[in-house]
């Protein structure tokens, strides 16, 4: 039995009230429709999560099939799975959907061939795409030539807009809320998946109150004790807390595919003199490093200033990661933009606009004294005077040593 290889899915209930305006979207197309026309690109297939939400609004849910989103000098087409139903045209912006089936193994790319016709040189996401899918578009399209667009997207995804800071913002102050959250549910002999889910349902609550329009998906909490903080991406367990714990909270809202943190260090109910010592040095880093956070400074130069400080200490073998990166369109499971990361060997120049974290983190090995890992996390917008941070939550031993006890009357 013969089936359709697509289907019509427009139509199919109402449009929903978009993440930001019409003109705001607007903008970004008109971004990568000149980036194309200065490239040569005539359509571009974009295949990321990233920046299929960035230029659609539409966030997909892979689940082993392909999407993409063909943007050419006139039309922007998002293309999904029919298990999807009519959901991606009621999110696309502009409503243009190409809906492909099941029924037949190649119908992806018939969907798309829909959408070029014509067209000589098409721009792909090299970064993104995997070999086999690389050789499949080859093969479908023997007489394109196939260029990366992935580089050039991302760049124009760096430099934030009004309305895409003023989003990151109201994230922030959610996140301060799960940060407030876990402070409340820490205790000596709570488990850490519990101190995590307090704080995972303040932060989905307050979201579903800010956008009631809005998808709710992908909001989480890592929560880590004791040797589990020795990682930044250490997954929550079902450990206890005791009493003298390192402790790591990381609360992540996530809205419209835009994702921000807040990390802090935090100890159960006591720190040891060595402890107290390390956080504070980390958190005087900390400090630096937001100070460093302004337009005409070198992402590398950042870094190695601020290796300078820990080296002073004998610490710098114990640093875990870069001191920072830019937030957007990104999850723990997709996007990054890697030319605008704190990191010795990215030699971006800050400017007004962009969104930066400052991130700073040690880990002590287990065998020694105020072992555990270190790491205080702040966002800040580069502004054209020098940032604004837009995180609000404290940190340092006079704010996190948690439960705080209650002065005598």
């Amino acid at each position: 039995m013969e089936r359709e290889r697509l289907q019509d899915y427009t139509n199919n209930g109402q449009r929903v009230q978009p993440t930001f305006s019409a003109p705001e979207m607007q903008r970004r197309v008109d971004a990568i429709r000149t980036r194309m026309a200065e490239l040569g690109i005539d359509a571009a297939l974009f295949t990321s999560y990233h920046n299929i939400n960035y230029y659609s609004d539409f966030l997909y849910c892979q689940f082993g099939r392909r999407y993409g989103l063909v943007i050419d000098h006139d039309r922007l087409t998002t293309v999904s799975a029919g298990i999807d139903g009519g959901q991606p045209w009621r999110r696309t912006f502009g409503g243009g959907n190409l809906t492909y089936t099941d029924w037949q193994k190649d119908n992806y790319f018939h969907a798309v061939r829909q959408l070029i016709p014509g067209v000589k040189r098409l721009g792909i996401e090299f970064d993104h795409v995997t070999i086999d899918t690389l050789n499949l578009l080859r093969s479908e399209f023997p007489h394109v030539e196939i260029v990366d667009i992935a580089q050039a997207a991302m760049r124009l995804r760096m430099i934030k807009s009004p309305e895409e800071i003023a989003h990151i913002e109201k994230m922030t102050r959610i996140a301060d809320l799960g940060g407030a959250a876990v402070v409340e549910a820490v205790a000596v002999g709570v488990p850490e998946h519990e101190v995590a889910l307090h704080s995972t349902a303040a932060m989905v609550r307050e979201i579903a109150k800010v956008w009631p329009h809005g998808e709710l998906l992908d909001t989480w909490t890592w929560f880590q004790s004791g040797i589990n903080t020795d990682g930044a991406h250490n997954p929550v367990t079902s450990r206890r807390i005791e009493r003298g714990d390192i402790l790591s909270l990381n609360c992540f809202p996530m809205v419209a595919g835009y994702y921000v943190a807040l990390e802090r260090t935090l100890f159960a109910e006591e720190a040891s003199d060595e402890h107290i010592r390390l956080w504070e040095l980390n958190c005087r880093v900390h400090d630096r490093g937001k100070e460093l956070l302004v337009p005409g400074n070198r992402c590398s130069d950042i870094a190695k200033e601020l290796n300078e400080m820990y080296a002073a200490e004998n610490l710098l073998q114990y640093r875990s990661f870069g001191y920072g990166h830019s937030f957007g369109v990104l999850c723990h499971y997709y996007g990054r933009e890697a030319g605008l990361e704190l990191r010795e060997d990215c030699d971006t120049v800050l400017e007004p606009g962009m969104v930066v974290s400052m991130e700073p983190m040690i880990t002590i090995p287990n065998h020694l004294p105020g072992a555990g890992g270190y790491r205080e996390h702040d966002i800040l917008v580069i502004t054209e005077g020098g940032n604004r941070n837009i995180t609000g939550f404290p940190y340092g031993p006079e704010h996190l040593i948690v439960p705080r006890k209650r002065k005598a009357a």
